[in-house]
C-alpha cells in the first residue's frame, strides 16, 4: 500500500510561489521589491502621522500627510493633489532613482574593474637594482627565499616576481614572515613571461639580475626559450642584467644559452641533480651540507680582490693566511677557476681568491695573518684515504635521470660493484654494460613496485650499502609524484623498526614541502629535484662571477666536495687546531672549510669557516668538508677537449660578437 502523502501547508506553498515568481525575469523581483518596501514605509509613515500632535484632523488631512512621509522616504516627490499630478509624481522619482541607481552601479563597476587590475599587479616596478624572477614552479620558493635573505643582508631591496598566476596568491605563497627580511620588499606581477610587453612591469632593464626558473611540463625548455627570446626583445639594443636561466633537458641547452646571450648562465636540473643524488649516496650527509654551503644564511662562496703583497705567493701559504675565512681556490684574470690547486700554484697578477666565508663583507675585508705557527705536524694522519672498494647499490623507480645515475655510478664505485634496479615493466632503457665496454658496475634489473611491502620484504635491503629511491617523472601519472616515493619510504622506515638497523637512503623528491613528511630514517637522506640549481641560480644572480667557480665545483668526477672520516686528516683521539687540518687537507690535495662532529646529526651540525686556530679532540667518526680538485688537477678542467665527466659550460664563450659560431659546450 502505498504511503499516504503529506499534505502541503501554506508556508510551503506561499514559499513555492514565491521562488517561481523570483525565478521569472528582473522585473518580477523589483516588483516584490517595491512591494516589501511599501509594506514597510507605509505602515511605519502612517504610525508617525497617526502619532504626530501636529497632524491634521482630519482623515484626508492625515491621508495626505502619509503620502508624503511614505513619498519623500522612497524619494518620489511629495506632490499632492490631482492623481494625474501624483501619477506623474512618482513616475518622475522612480526616473531619478533608475538615473541615480544606474550613476552608483556604474561608478561601482568601474572601481571595482580598477581594484580588480590592481589586485592583478599591473602597475611597473619603478625600483633600480632590483632582483626578477620570471617564472613559477617548485624552484620560486627556494630561490626568492635566497634572493630574499641575501637582500636582507645587504640591508634591504626588491624582489620582483613575474608569472601567469594570481598576485594575491603568489604574494601569499610567497611572502616571508613578518620580521625575518628587515627592508626587504616582495612585489609580484601578473602577465605571460613570452610577451616583452608583460615583461617590461618588472623593468628588466634596470634590474641588477634576472632568473628564469623551468616550469613543468613537456614543453617547458622550450617556454623557457621562449622567455629568452622575450627577455631580449624587451631589452633591444641595451646589454642588460646578467641573466641565470635553468633547463630540465640538456637537449635544450645551446638553443638556451644563445638566448641567454654572452651574459646569461644556463644550468642543466637534471644533471645536477643526480650528481647530488651519487654524491648523496657516496658520502652520507653530503645533501645538507650543501645547503649549508650554497644558502645564504650562514657561510659561501664569495670571489674577492687578494691583497697585493700575495701575490707571488703559493697557494699552500695563502690557505693559510686567513684566520675565519677559507681560501679554496683562483679565479684567474682570464675568468678560469682554479679550485683546489696545487700547494704550489703562485698566485699570478690579476688573480682573484675564491674563498668560503660568512659574508661578502669578512671575506673582502680579511686581514692576512700568518696560521702556520698552529700546525701541528705530529697531530697529521700517516697515509691517505683508501681506494674505492666494490659495493652493492640497490635502486628503486625509474625515471629520466636514472640513466643519468647509472652512468655516474659506473664511474665511480669500485671494480666489481653491482647495481640492482628494481622497476615495473615500463621502466625505461636498461644500460647493462658501461660506455666504455668495462666491468666496473654490474646492472641487474628486478621486476616489482617498490611501493608493495612484499616486493620490498623479498629483497636483502640490509645487504646494500646504500638504497636510492628515485621520484617518478611529474608527467608519468595524474597522481603527486613524491606519493609513491612516500610510501616507499614508510615500507623501508618499517623495516628499520623491526629489525633496529639503520638503512642508509638516499630518496629524491620533487617538492620541497615533502621534505618535512618523508620518514627518513637515522642513516637517510631527502634530494629535493631542483633544489641545487635553484640554490646555484640564487648564488650565481648575487654574484655573477661564481658561475666559473661552481662550473668547476660540480665538473669533477662524482663531485668536487667530499664528507670525509677526521681520520683521514688527523690522528683520532689527539687535540689539534682546525689550522692542522687544512695543512694534511693541503697536502691530499684538497681544501678543508668545515667540519661536523659526531653525533650532531646528518641534518644538520655542520660548523664551516671555523677559526684556524679553534681547537678540539677529533674523534674518528668526527666528519670533514672538503673541497678537491678535479682528475688530473684543476688547469686539466678547462681544456677545450675535456672529457666526459665535465658538465657543459654555463655560459657562451665569444671570440668576436654574439654569434652561434662562438658556442662552447666545453
Amino acid at each position: 500500500m502505498a504511503q499516504r502523502q503529506r499534505p502541503t501547508s501554506l508556508r510551503d506553498r506561499a514559499r513555492y510561489l514565491f521562488d517561481r515568481t523570483l525565478a521569472r525575469s528582473t522585473g518580477a523581483l523589483l516588483g516584490w521589491l517595491a512591494l516589501c518596501c511599501l509594506a514597510v514605509v507605509v505602515p511605519v509613515s502612517a504610525l508617525l502621522v497617526w502619532t504626530d500632535p501636529a497632524a491634521p484632523r482630519s482623515l484626508s488631512g492625515r491621508l495626505t500627510a502619509v503620502w508624503r512621509t511614505s513619498a519623500e522616504t522612497l524619494r518620489l516627490g511629495g506632490v499632492t493633489g490631482a492623481p494625474l499630478r501624483m501619477l506623474l509624481s512618482v513616475l518622475l522619482g522612480l526616473i531619478t532613482l533608475l538615473c541615480v541607481s544606474t550613476l552608483v552601479g556604474v561608478i561601482t563597476t568601474g572601481l571595482g574593474d580598477r581594484l580588480t587590475e590592481l589586485r592583478r599587479g599591473r602597475s611597473t616596478v619603478l625600483e633600480r637594482g632590483h632582483a626578477v624572477v620570471l617564472g613559477w614552479s617548485d624552484q620560486v620558493f627556494t630561490v626568492v627565499g635566497e634572493l630574499i635573505a641575501a637582500r636582507a643582508e645587504e640591508g634591504g631591496g626588491v624582489v620582483a616576481v613575474l608569472a601567469d598566476r594570481d598576485t594575491a596568491e603568489m604574494q601569499t605563497a610567497l611572502a616571508p614572515a613578518p620580521g625575518t627580511a628587515p627592508g626587504v620588499r616582495l612585489v609580484c606581477r601578473t602577465g605571460s613571461l613570452t610577451d616583452p610587453a608583460a615583461l617590461a612591469l618588472v623593468t628588466p632593464a634596470a634590474a641588477a639580475s634576472v632568473l628564469v626558473l623551468p616550469a613543468e611540463g613537456a614543453d617547458a625548455d622550450l617556454e623557457v626559450v621562449r622567455t629568452l627570446l622575450a627577455l631580449r626583445a624587451a631589452l633591444g639594443a641595451r646589454t642588460g642584467p646578467p641573466v641565470v636561466a635553468a633547463v630540465r633537458d640538456e637537449r635544450h641547452l645551446p638553443a638556451a644559452r644563445l638566448a641567454a646571450g654572452p651574459l646569461g648562465t644556463v644550468l642543466e636540473t637534471e644533471v645536477t641533480t643526480a650528481r647530488l643524488l651519487v654524491q648523496a649516496a657516496r658520502r652520507p650527509g653530503l645533501p645538507a651540507a650543501l645547503r649549508d654551503l650554497l644558502d645564504f644564511a650562514g657561510a659561501e662562496f664569495h670571489v674577492v680582490d687578494a691583497p697585493d703583497h700575495l701575490v707571488g705567493q703559493d697557494f699552500g701559504g695563502i690557505a693559510l693566511c686567513f684566520e675565519a675565512s677559507c681560501v679554496v681556490g683562483f679565479l684567474t684574470a682570464d675568468g678560469r677557476a682554479l679550485l683546489a690547486p696545487a700547494p704550489d700554484t703562485v698566485l699570478a697578477a690579476g688573480d682573484r681568491l675564491v674563498v668560503v666565508a660568512r659574508d661578502a663583507v669578512t671575506a673582502a675585508s680579511a686581514v692576512p695573518v700568518d696560521c702556520r705557527p698552529a700546525v701541528d705536524p705530529t697531530a697529521m694522519a700517516a697515509g691517505g684515504p683508501e681506494a674505492p672498494e666494490p659495493s652493492r647499490v640497490l635502486v628503486l623507480g625509474w625515471n629520466r635521470r636514472a640513466p643519468l645515475v647509472v652512468d655516474l655510478l659506473r664511474r665511480t664505485v669500485g671494480p666489481g660493484s653491482r647495481l640492482d634496479v628494481v622497476t615495473g615493466p615500463n621502466g625505461g632503457a636498461r644500460p647493462t654494460t658501461g660506455p666504455d665496454g668495462t666491468d666496473r658496475l654490474d646492472v641487474v634489473f628486478r621486476p616489482g613496485d617498490p611501493v608493495r611491502e612484499e616486493t620490498l620484504r623479498g629483497l636483502d635491503v640490509f645487504g646494500y650499502d646504500r638504497v636510492l629511491v628515485l621520484a617518478p617523472d611529474p608527467e608519468a601519472g595524474a597522481e603527486r609524484p613524491d606519493d609513491r616515493t612516500l610510501l616507499t619510504l614508510l615500507v623501508l622506515r618499517s623495516l628499520e623498526e623491526e629489525t633496529g638497523r639503520a638503512l642508509p637512503v638516499v630518496a629524491e623528491l620533487c617538492e620541497h614541502r615533502s621534505r618535512a613528511l618523508a620518514p627518513l630514517g637515522p642513516a637517510s637522506d631527502a634530494v629535493v629535484r631542483g633544489e641545487l640549481t635553484a640554490l646555484l641560480m640564487a648564488q650565481i644572480a648575487h654574484g655573477p662571477e661564481l658561475a666559473a667557480v661552481f662550473e668547476e665545483l660540480f665538473a669533477a668526477r662524482g663531485g668536487a666536495l667530499a664528507l670525509c672520516p677526521a681520520g683521514d686528516h688527523v690522528t683520532p683521539g689527539r687535540e689539534a687546531s682546525f689550522a692542522t687540518v687544512v695543512a694534511a687537507a693541503l697536502e691530499r690535495g684538497a681544501c678543508a672549510i668545515g667540519y661536523r662532529a659526531h653525533g650532531a646529526g646528518r641534518s644538520g651540525g655542520l660548523r664551516l669557516c671555523p677559526r684556524k686556530d679553534e681547537r678540539r679532540v677529533w674523534g674518528a667518526e668526527d666528519e670533514i668538508l672538503v673541497l678537491t680538485a678535479a682528475p688530473g688537477g684543476s688547469e686539466d678542467a678547462h681544456r677545450t677537449d675535456g672529457g666526459r665527466d665535465r658538465v657543459p659550460r654555463m655560459r657562451l664563450s665569444h671570440e668576436g660578437g654574439d654569434s652561434p659560431s662562438g658556442l662552447s659546450l666545453g
